[in-house]
């Protein structure tokens, strides 16, 4: 029996360490100590489900109130499973509240120790559902705005209204709260994710494309797009919606219409390599 199928790799984020040493200052290892288990029993919510699904899991990184599962399934996989996944971490803090309660019942755990449990379990269970991407609240709203527009669209917007957001709350607790380093490395540690993640939106967009053209993305109905004939494969493609197949009628001069499928022109785009073409070139002798 090969463990690796059933353990996960797991790595430690740069900034973990960061906050080791703060932990060390200040005193506070037994605080940091619980939220890394937390953290960790939470990440293990999404791989267990991630595995009953059968995702392909590289590893999970752990960061300080939170952590990532590495996995390419985002984007091709049935929304359905991917919601599960998402809300198979905090449904994580249910069960702690429930071994808390146990734990208290028969005195596992002095009485200090629970109430530290109790209050980061608490923090961590409302922080992952803030609605900011990477965390799960910014997964959900990606999920649901790739519901009813494109993904491309969906996902521009997920990374853009979450560098809003952090900026914002940066700003109201720098002008209205104490200071306090560690939530700021964290606020600004998210900020810099989403950096990364929109510098490398193209990516994510031709990943999400090469998915449907290895016929590997869930469908579930029909959308018709309607293109002008001098649009670009790219602008095209930016219109794809998430489990929704594409029957693409093309509008030359005149009016007049031509149809042709979605995969056809994924072909065109990737196999015959048509990217300075557009898409009513392509098939108007096809």
């Amino acid at each position: 029996m090969n463990l690796t199928n059933y353990v996960p790799s797991i790595h430690i984020h740069p900034v973990l360490y960061i906050f080791i040493v703060i932990s060390f200052i200040t005193g506070t290892f037994l605080e940091l100590f619980i939220i890394f288990f937390l953290v960790l029993f939470h990440e293990l919510g999404h791989y267990t489900a991630a595995k009953v699904f059968k995702w392909r899991i590289k590893n999970i990184v752990l960061w300080v109130f939170g952590g990532v599962m590495d996995t390419d399934e985002h984007g091709n996989k049935p929304m359905k499973e991917e919601v599960l996944v998402t809300i198979a971490g905090p449904f994580q803090h249910l069960i702690i509240y429930f071994f808390c309660f146990l734990a208290e019942a028969f005195q596992i755990f002095p009485l200090s120790v629970l109430e530290l449990i109790l209050y980061y379990n608490t923090i961590l269970f409302i922080f992952n559902l803030i609605p900011i991407w990477p965390l799960d609240g910014g997964k959900l709203l990606l999920l649901l705005t790739s519901a009813y527009f494109p993904f491309k669209k969906s996902y521009h917007f997920t990374i853009l209204f979450s560098m809003v957001t952090i900026v914002i709350v940066l700003i109201i607790q720098l002008l209205f709260f104490p200071f306090t380093l560690s939530s700021f490395f964290i606020w600004i540690f998210l900020f810099m994710e989403n950096r990364t993640d929109w510098k490398q939106r193209f990516y994510v967009f031709m990943r999400f494309l090469l998915r449907r053209y290895d016929g590997e993305s869930s469908i579930n109905g029909v959308v018709p797009l309607h293109v002008a004939s001098e649009s670009s494969f790219l602008e095209v493609f930016s219109q794809f919606r998430r489990e929704k197949k594409h029957p693409i009628y093309i509008i030359y001069p005149g009016n007049e219409r031509k149809s042709v499928d979605e995969s056809d022109c994924l072909q065109s785009y990737f196999y015959e390599k048509a990217y300075n073409h557009t898409i009513g070139d392509i098939f108007l002798y096809k």
